[in-house]
């Protein structure tokens, strides 16, 4: 090839930022019904497309009407190898317009941030993924080992229509995958100018998801009442939302507290992980979750006139256990809504966990460190949950690793569902950078 042709290559630094704008242009609001629920299948077209404009063919799998996935295969040097899967979904929790600086679907770039709903959760690392993937196949890069791709529906919903259909209906797909990265991990947390704490996800908590039910006897709403299911809900909603759980350090926090710890100079009372995360500044509100069972009242519903008691009430618990807690958890909201208010799982997926050591985690961190040599990758536990909770189950060893270097002032923890999410395009840049080591070397 040319020099002339060679330069005329799109710089996948460079052209990220155009893919993730892209990305982000398009409404993929997953409201957890079908019926409401968006774009997703124009994302997965859009991916799917961008991939074949360079010779990489998909498939795309769809689950139900609009509810797509895309699914390709890069293929390595040594087919004898397990091969490695790279996931990220497309679909975004809504966003109201009235309270954003700038239209949440605008992609708009302003001030060094790509701005937009998805931006951090996570069309970023969709399109650092989808970056590389261009840059290798016209350069004729070839992995080390095996790379399948995987873009999903539904992970804001639980992934029933996205990796949990892949994993119960093409499960074949993914034979020969051993490990796994995805989500909300390779994120940098500055420690002073010189040094930053990138922390790899290796845990994170169970999903929960129940609803109360409550009955009483309907009535008039102007009569003395003593058996009002509002009123028996309410009591059972506010316990929860009050209670906090005992403290459960696991290996994964205690190792990344052990950590913190040395690298901030600060003492660690094992009996006191408080104390210690809360001198983390904005991460603390991530870490501070990892240490307890959580449970939070996200929903209510009630009636259907004003002066009528209703014969029913519901209310929607967005509860994370803790690895290996889920049925402790069980029994303890039990407990505190009593024998009268009736339990029923929405969702109910496992916590998980493994160790911070490997070749895969080696990559991971000579990766990060030639980029920035200020950093010390550090394992830790994501309190929500991911695409990783369904490739698990097939024995596949996840991660989270979407590598950005972020701005040491940057509140990152608040734009997880949050208004005004953006990702630094320096941090996205970045992030190309880090994967293409890694994935070059893993």
């Amino acid at each position: 090839m040319t020099s002339d042709a060679a330069s005329a290559r799109p710089d996948p630094t460079a052209e990220v930022v155009d893919l993730c704008r892209d990305l982000l242009r398009i409404d993929t609001t997953n409201t957890g019904d079908n019926d409401t629920s968006v774009g997703e299948r124009r994302a997965a077209e859009y991916v799917a497309e961008k991939l074949a404009e360079v010779g990489v063919e998909s498939v795309l799998h769809e689950s139900a009407p609009g509810r797509a996935n895309v699914v390709a295969r890069i293929p390595g040097t040594d087919p004898s190898r397990g091969a490695l899967l790279v996931h990220g979904h497309l679909d975004v929790v809504p966003a109201d317009a009235d309270e954003w600086s700038v239209h949440p679907f605008s992609g708009e770039l302003r001030d060094g941030y790509l701005w937009g709903r998805g931006a951090i959760d996570m069309k970023d690392f969709d399109a650092m993924v989808l970056a590389v993937v261009r840059h290798w196949q016209r350069t004729g890069v070839r992995p080390p080992r095996d790379i399948v791709l995987a873009y999903t529906a539904d992970e804001e919903a639980g992934s029933d229509y996205g990796a949990r259909f892949l994993v119960e209906h093409h499960r074949d797909l993914f034979d020969d995958c051993t490990e796994a990265i995805g989500e909300v991990g390779g994120f940098s947390y500055s420690v002073s100018d010189s040094q930053r704490l990138y922390l790899i996800e290796t845990a994170e908590k169970g999903i929960d998801w129940l609803r109360l039910h409550a009955k009483g006897r309907p009535g008039h709403g102007s009569m003395m009442h003593d058996d009002n299911a509002v009123t028996a809900l309410a009591e059972a909603v506010a316990r929860i939302g009050r209670h906090r759980f005992p403290v459960v350090v696991t290996d994964t926090v205690r190792a990344f507290l052990t950590e913190v710890s040395d690298v901030l100079g600060i003492e660690l009372d094992p009996d006191d992980p408080e104390t210690a995360i809360a001198k983390l500044g904005p991460i603390a509100n991530i870490i501070g979750a990892t240490i307890r069972n959580t449970a939070n009242p996200t929903r209510l519903d009630a009636g259907y006139k004003d002066n009528v008691i209703p014969g029913r009430a519901t209310a929607t618990i967005d509860c994370r256990s803790l690895p290996g807690q889920s049925e402790l958890l069980e029994r303890q909201l039990r407990e505190l809504v009593g024998p009268d208010i009736a339990i029923e799982y929405v969702q109910r997926q496992p916590a998980l966990e493994t160790t911070f050591d490997g070749d895969l985690v080696e990559a991971m961190s000579a990766a990060l460190r030639a980029e920035d040599p200020g950093a010390r990758p550090v394992p830790y536990m994501l309190s929500g949950g991911t695409d990783a909770k369904a490739f698990s189950q097939l024995g596949i060893r996840c991660f989270g690793f979407a590598p950005l270097q972020l701005p040491a002032d940057l509140n990152f923890s608040a734009l997880f569902h949050g208004i005004d999410e953006r990702v630094p395009v320096d941090g996205l840049q970045f992030g190309v950078r880090v994967l293409d080591r890694f994935l070059r070397t893993c």
